[in-house]
């Protein structure tokens, strides 16, 4: 039946996208956060007294 054509494409369309948008927050929240405490930790402040 050729009416029912729009309603298979739009179901079509809301599946990829629920599986896109899914994909995309497993993915954000997946990362881990190791590597900001990393960069903190390297970084050093020397403060320096000068006499002059």
């Amino acid at each position: 039946m050729p009416q029912m054509m729009p309603m298979e494409w739009t179901m079509l369309y809301t599946t990829f996208l629920m599986t896109f948008i899914m994909f995309n927050i497993m993915n954000y929240f997946t990362q881990s956060s190791n590597k900001q405490m990393k960069t903190k930790k390297i970084i050093n402040i020397h403060k320096m007294n000068w006499k002059w």
